[in-house]
């Protein structure tokens, strides 16, 4: 069975179209109608429809509670992502604060050292004090477990005797 629309009313040399085509000159077919069918439905059958249409107290209930905790957990993450968000902020302020606290340390630590006329201090400690540079045969020489450091427990032995 084909199916035939039409395009004008049916009239001799009236236009219709089959399928994808359009044919000229042919009085279209009438269309058959199917008889409506109409069905008597149960009792039963009503009932049971009109109770899947019907929204149940529990669900109701049920779409509450998952709708209120869903809020709960998305004003939460909101109320964290602001907190990391600040706590970002207040480190990057603090790692500024402390390269230039770091920058102005260098700074005066140079100028101290700049200050400082290395050619006095030797004067002063060769001549006022009477200190001088050691001789080979006072350095004596420790070898360490690689820590860093040498812990002395007892008196450094004597080397004059």
């Amino acid at each position: 069975m084909s199916r035939r629309n039409s395009l004008a009313p049916i009239e001799e040399n009236a236009y219709y179209y089959d399928g994808n085509t359009v044919r000229v000159g042919e009085l279209a077919p009438e269309v058959e109608q199917q008889p409506e069918i109409q069905r008597r439905l149960s009792k039963k059958t009503r009932k049971n429809r009109a109770k899947a249409l019907s929204v149940n107290r529990g669900y109701v209930v049920f779409l509450a509670v998952v709708s209120t905790v869903a809020v709960f957990m998305c004003v939460s993450y909101i109320q964290l992502k602001t907190e990391i968000t600040s706590q970002s902020k207040r480190i990057a302020a603090r790692q500024t604060a402390l390269t230039e606290i770091r920058a102005d340390n260098d700074a005066l630590e140079n100028s101290l050292y700049a200050s400082v006329d290395l050619d006095e201090v030797y004067q002063i400690a060769t001549q006022k004090l009477g200190m001088h540079y050691p001789d080979q045969d006072q350095i004596v020489q420790y070898s360490t477990d690689g820590s860093g450091y040498l812990r002395q427990y007892t008196d450094v032995p004597d080397t004059d005797k």
